[in-house]
This record gives structure tokens, C-alpha cells and sequence, in this order.
């Protein structure tokens, strides 16, 4: 997608975004370390909340009609607790309201193993559906009953091979490491079982212990037993090398694919560009205006009823657009391309943000781009990405 230019009314002219997410914020239960908008489904007013969205999709198009989507990304939440008559609605609900899908749409649906059985995965096929993200997080079901996960790895292979047999083969599987009494052995337990299903994508992440969570509260109380950062490093690095070994392209700090099967639809975050955001808590982002949608259900229903279920929207500065250019653009191992910021800005990269770029060179966090065309995270720089991506906060160069 090509990115527009230094002004949000530049930007606008080159079109709608083609990218769309979409937040189904319901749960069968809260995970221990969620921070995430989301609710325990029992009595949730689910298809008020679909209607809802409807309108809220039906508003949006209004405001900025929508050309091609190329990518349509639906998290929660667990969208697959919808019921398959939910599900129905919901997906023609979509289509309705986003009828111009590109030849090869990437569609994808987040899912949790045992959520998903062999109707309901012939609904989202059949709603065009065609990527599916598990949230598998561990192998080793003593962890996951720890993390508050309520499936087992029994459901794991169960869902799997019914997205299979429903067709769907684009699929990816979470993993986690830094869990409470996690080793390294169990990690790399876990990997292998993972690489085993011989999927196309795979995404590994740290916990993180963030507030309003079970996890923060057992850690404020030193009743969290995480492993020590020496183990979380060699549980990164191991990572790494398992992934490279079995043919697994790193594209992102977090990311895996085969090539070919890299996320489409979070390369659009990664290079600073438009989506459509929609759902209770949704963030949104079109022509330099960045949203946030009200997070309660109900109130969300109550707010799409009266108009766009905003609770805030802001346009976004020139200086913070480069500054999330510079983070976001460094997640991906490719890099950023500094021709891509100056199409964008119509500044050059160098110029804005010259003492991070050359302190961080000469500490060899960053190294220059094969093609010449920017800067990319060096080996080491994989391992301090916060402490790259924090350098580039507040340290523009600014003037003339």
C-alpha cells in the first residue's frame, strides 16, 4: 500500500485504507495474564453487540468509503465462540458493508483450540475466511492451566486437523515462553511439537505481567514464579535457532513464515499505514486520525446506536507519525525503508532523527539495509528491540 504524503489531508488523497480490523471481545474465560478488552461470554448480549457492529460498519463506510481491502483481521477477545448462526451473521455482515475484496484477501480469524468445530470452521470458510491464528501458547498442559487456558493439547490437534478438513490450510499457532515455572527444556519441548504440524506461520511471545491482571496481583505479592532473565534470553535465543533450522523466515521480533505466508495484515501496522478499526475498543487509524471505540459491550451498543461509538479521536502530529514510523518500521527484520518516510513526510529519515541513528550504529544495534534503502535491527539489536525502538521517542531533529 503505498503511503501518502506529510500532511493528513496528503494522505487521505491516495484513499481508504485497505486494511480492516475488527474486535469480537468475547471470551469463554479470562486468561490469567490478559489485559486484552475483553468479557466472559456467559450473558453478554452477543447479537446485540453484532447489530451493533453492524451499524458501526455501516457509519464508517459513510464517513470514508472503502476501496479494495486487501487484509481483514478479526481478534478479540475469541471470536469462535461465536455460535455458527452468529458466525453467519456476522461474516455476511462484513462482506456486506466491505463488498470489494482483493483477488488474494488475506481473511483471518483468531481462534482458541476447542472453540472451534467442524461447522463452525465451514461457516467461516464459507464467509471467506481463509487464515486462521491459534492460541495455542504452550504444549505442556500443567502450563497451560497455569496461564488460565481451558483447553488442553488434545484440543490443540483437534482443531487443527478440523480447519484442515474444512479447507483451511493458511494457519498459524501462538506460543509463549517466559511463563510461570516454564523451563527452557519445556520451551524447546514445545517448539518441536509445534514444528512438527508443519504450519506456515508461527508467532512466539514473552509475557508480559501488565495490570489489571491475576498475574500482576500474584506478582505484586511475589507468588509469580517466572523464570530469571538469563533462562528468558537462551528461551529467545533457542527460539531463534529452532526457527532459522527448520526454514522459518524471522520477518518480525515475534514472527515466523514460510516464505510467502508472512501476516499481511500486521505488516500494515508495522509500516505505519491506514486501517479501518472496528469493534468495542477497536483503535482505528485513517488519513493521520487515530480512534479509540468505547471498550464496555453494552455501552459500546449504546454509543453505535447514537452514532460512531467513539470514546476519543485525535489527529496524530507530523513528529508522532515519524516517531511511530522509526518503532514500528524496526519490529520487521527487513527493516524500514527510509524511502518509504520520505514519500510519507517528505523529509528525509536521516535528517529527523540523526543522533538515535548514529548512536545506535555505532553501538551496532542498527546496521544499513543490503539495498541501501534504510536501516534494520543488527543480531543484537533483535535482542534490545525496546531499548532500540525507545531511542527514537522524543529525539527528533526538529527546524527547517
Amino acid at each position: 500500500m503505498d503511503a501518502g504524503t506529510g500532511t493528513g489531508k496528503a494522505r487521505s488523497s491516495f484513499g481508504s485504507p485497505k486494511a480492516v480490523y475488527i474486535h469480537i471481545p468475547f471470551c469463554t474465560n479470562k486468561c490469567f495474564y490478559c489485559d486484552f478488552n475483553s468479557y466472559v461470554l456467559k450473558d453478554q448480549p452477543v447479537m446485540d453487540y453484532l447489530r451493533a457492529l453492524d451499524r458501526e460498519m455501516a457509519l464508517t463506510v459513510q464517513q470514508t468509503p472503502p476501496q479494495q481491502i486487501d487484509t481483514i483481521f478479526v481478534g478479540g477477545g475469541t471470536p469462535t465462540v461465536l455460535t455458527p448462526d452468529e458466525m453467519e451473521f456476522f461474516l455476511a455482515s462484513v462482506r456486506k458493508h466491505f463488498p470489494n475484496w482483493a483477488p488474494d484477501i488475506e481473511f483471518t480469524m483468531e481462534a482458541n483450540p476447542g472453540t472451534t468445530d467442524l461447522d463452525k470452521l465451514a461457516v467461516m470458510k464459507a464467509g471467506g475466511v481463509n487464515r486462521v491464528s491459534f492460541g495455542v501458547q504452550s504444549f505442556q498442559n500443567t502450563l497451560l492451566s497455569g496461564i488460565g487456558r481451558i483447553h488442553n493439547t488434545d484440543d490443540v490437534y483437534r482443531s487443527l486437523e478440523n480447519a484442515h478438513k474444512a479447507g483451511l490450510h493458511n494457519l498459524s499457532i501462538d506460543l509463549m515462553f517466559g511463563l510461570p515455572n516454564q523451563t527452557v527444556e519445556m520451551l524447546n519441548e514445545s517448539i518441536t511439537k509445534a514444528l512438527e504440524l508443519d504450519l506456515p506461520h508461527y508467532s512466539v511471545y514473552s509475557l508480559k505481567v501488565e495490570e489489571n491482571t491475576l498475574f500482576h496481583t500474584m506478582y505484586q505479592k511475589n507468588q509469580l514464579p517466572l523464570p530469571n532473565e538469563e533462562d528468558e534470553l537462551q528461551m529467545y535465543l533457542l527460539l531463534m535457532s529452532r526457527m532459522k533450522e527448520a526454514g522459518y523466515k524471522q520477518y518480525e521480533i515475534s514472527n515466523f513464515a514460510k516464505p510467502g505466508f508472512e501476516s499481511r495484515h500486521n505488516m500494515t501496522y508495522w509500516r505505519n499505514e491506514d486501517y479501518y478499526g472496528l469493534g468495542a475498543g477497536a483503535h482505528g487509524y485513517v488519513g493521520r486520525q487515530r480512534h479509540v471505540n468505547i471498550k464496555g459491550v453494552n455501552p459500546y451498543n449504546e454509543g453505535a446506536a447514537a452514532g460512531l461509538p467513539r470514546l476519543e479521536q485525535f489527529t496524530v502530529s507530523a513528529e508522532e507519525a515519524m516517531e511511530d514510523f522509526a518503532m514500528v518500521g524496526l519490529r520487521m527484520l527487513d527493516g524500514l525503508q527510509t524511502s518509504r518516510f520520505e514519500d510519507q513526510f517528505g523529509r528525509k529519515f536521516e535528517d529527523m532523527f540523526q543522533a538515535p541513528l548514529e548512536r545506535l550504529l555505532k553501538q551496532g544495534l542498527l546496521v544499513n539495509r543490503s539495498d541501501g534503502d534504510g536501516y534494520k535491527l543488527s543480531e543484537q539489536g533483535v535482542l534490545y528491540g525496546n531499548d532500540v525502538f525507545g531511542a527514537f521517542i522524543g529525539h527528533l531533529t526538529l527546524g527547517d
